[in-house]
């Protein structure tokens, strides 16, 4: 019996937990499916067969599966649990081929990092690019080298997170819109910047909220929604992050104290009566 939980999920791609509860000995019938996929163990072990080769996987092997490639599963071990990675062709410049992958420790590191950022709330921007680092590192897609195209692409991203494009809400439409793959962007853009697009974009969100804050905002949740975050608690994470204190804290921070001039207001001295 197989049970699968949506950890994340955008058109793009989807990040699903699969546990298999009962032992299985016997394969499965063949089946094709039409997604990229991307499959690591987290638990137990069990075994695929596609392409005439059967293979046994466990937390140190995973596979890689092409569209339209039939596969065939067994589960003699008993129950198993594994994170399942759908993504489109479009997230890619080139071709993710169906095989079996060894699970070094990088690999597993950034399998992790993965589950983490399904937790942490940002799934257009932080999930998007350990999902693309995962899927990279698994595939063997060595990094691209920056060149003078990436100069201008990376303005170009730039000025979108700035303007606050509606396209820059989301990693996969702003790297439509610049007319490359969210891989040749979040790569290019690391490269170029030396910071990831998340780290970036939350720079500039968290100059915003500085803003408001500094203005007298109040409504944390409402500033949280118009500044993009998942909810109130995304934000508080986000800024603690990039500078170590809470938005509440930072209010108190930008907060001048009663009777002092704004900037540019002369004080004015007082003076005898003439």
């Amino acid at each position: 019996m197989l049970a699968t939980v949506t950890l994340a999920a955008r058109a793009e791609f989807a990040v699903t937990a699969v546990t298999c509860r009962d032992e299985q000995v016997r394969w499965t019938p063949p089946a094709a499916r039409g997604d990229h996929r991307l499959v690591l163990v987290r638990r137990g072990r069990f075994r695929r067969a596609a392409d005439g080769t059967a293979a046994d996987l466990d937390r140190t092997v995973g596979y890689l599966g092409a569209p339209h490639e039939e596969e065939r599963f067994a589960h003699p071990a008993g129950g198993d649990a594994c994170t399942s990675v759908t993504f489109a062709a479009g997230l890619w410049d080139g071709r993710v081929a169906g095989r079996s992958v060894y699970v070094d420790a990088r690999v597993e590191l950034a399998h992790r990092r993965l589950l983490v950022a399904a937790r942490g709330g940002d799934v257009d921007y932080a999930l998007v690019e350990e999902l693309l680092g995962l899927v990279a590192v698994a595939a063997g897609h060595p990094a691209p080298r920056p060149g003078v195209r990436d100069e201008a692409l990376v303005a170009a991203a730039r000025a979108a997170v700035l303007d606050d494009a509606p396209e820059a809400a989301r990693l996969c439409s702003l790297a439509a819109l610049l007319r490359v793959s969210p891989y040749r962007l979040s790569r290019g853009f690391s490269a170029r910047m030396g910071v990831s697009l998340t780290r970036y974009r939350n720079r500039v969100r968290v100059g915003r909220a500085l803003e408001r804050l500094g203005a007298g905002e109040c409504d944390l949740a409402g500033l949280a929604a118009r500044l993009g975050f998942a909810d109130q608690a995304h934000l508080t994470r986000t800024v603690r992050a990039q500078l170590g204190h809470t938005p509440t804290a930072l209010r108190r921070l930008l907060t001048p104290p009663a009777g002092a001039a704004e900037p540019g207001e002369a004080h004015t001295a007082p003076g005898r009566p003439g």
